[in-house]
């Protein structure tokens, strides 16, 4: 069993637990310096900076934006980018943003793009994975969700009234998740997890019911101009699923209530960056983000 400092071990959490959990959590950065002072200045011209909701923590600190065209072309297809569903995983936001600032207005002619940048601000500042309420918005987009990051996301999406061709959803995979948000996990639920070895490299996960494994290669080979690709382990797996192609595994993201399972797109990914690799910087994380935008855009145009 994982020795965690909150609940008794096997016995899941109640709302005792959840609160002290809660009261451990402090702000470490600031999400209006970080990205809502970058997002008033970056937006290209023919898009607009839409407010979706604001979550209820602190819905004066906590707004939620999406860049939207200001203008749907239905004639164009459209295409889903979201970051920070996980706060704590810092290059899927600045990636999201970087690729606003500097990429957005090339594929305007060619696509109906929406970026989220920043799905979850309160776990982006505590650098969390959970939100307050200790539930994983990345296992939390289901009808009446309990999550106000993931069902205020699914919202916006239906709001919208396009059919998308292609979601990707920008993360990154950190030494964190063994040494303290796998054992919270373990914890909360009163289960035993097995850590597995944080893969060193940039890697995506497909969807298992329609993997496109063409298309994950385009984004791996993208990537692969920018950062190194997560090797398989000893056991052909990267995180504990089976490698299918280069730097490519497989979750059904429907069925794990992930982001990328919360579109019918045909083109799905989602991106894992190693932030704590010798090999990597913030900017070249944040360069890898892009590049797999790109690249997915490319594929698809």
């Amino acid at each position: 069993m994982q020795n965690y400092p909150i609940g008794t071990t096997g016995k899941p959490w109640g709302d005792e637990e959840k609160a002290e959990w809660k009261a451990q959590q402090i702000v470490r950065r600031s999400y209006q310096e970080e990205v809502l002072d970058k997002l008033s200045n970056i937006v290209p011209n023919g898009f607009e900076l839409n407010q979706y909701g604001a979550l209820p923590y602190d819905e004066a600190r906590y707004p939620l934006y999406a860049v939207l065209p200001e203008r749907i072309d239905q004639n164009k297809p459209s295409v889903l980018v979201t970051g920070g569903v996980h706060g704590y995983e810092t290059s899927g936001v600045q990636g999201a943003l970087q690729f606003i600032e500097t990429k957005l207005s090339h594929y305007a002619k060619h696509f109906n793009v929406i970026v989220v940048p920043c799905i979850s601000p309160w776990g982006y500042e505590t650098i969390n994975r959970w939100n307050p309420m200790a539930l994983d918005p990345n296992r939390s987009f289901f009808s009446d969700s309990p999550a106000p990051e993931s069902a205020q996301l699914m919202k916006l999406a239906s709001d919208l009234g396009v059919a998308l061709s292609l979601h990707i959803d920008l993360h990154e995979t950190t030494d964190t998740d063994n040494s303290e948000f796998r054992p919270a996990l373990a914890a909360r639920d009163g289960v035993t997890h097995d850590n597995w070895n944080i893969p060193d490299g940039f890697y995506t996960v497909a969807n298992t019911p329609n993997p496109q494994l063409a298309f994950q290669k385009a984004v791996i080979d993208a990537v692969k101009q920018v950062t190194h690709i997560a090797p398989a382990d000893e056991n052909g797996k990267i995180i504990g699923a089976d490698v299918v192609s280069e730097g490519v595994i497989c979750y059904d993201k429907k069925a794990l209530y992930l982001c990328g399972g919360m579109t019918d797109a045909k083109y799905v990914t989602t991106t894992e960056v190693y932030p704590d690799s010798d090999n990597a910087t913030p900017e070249n994380c944040n360069d890898a983000q892009v590049a797999a935008i790109c690249a997915a855009l490319e594929f698809i145009k």
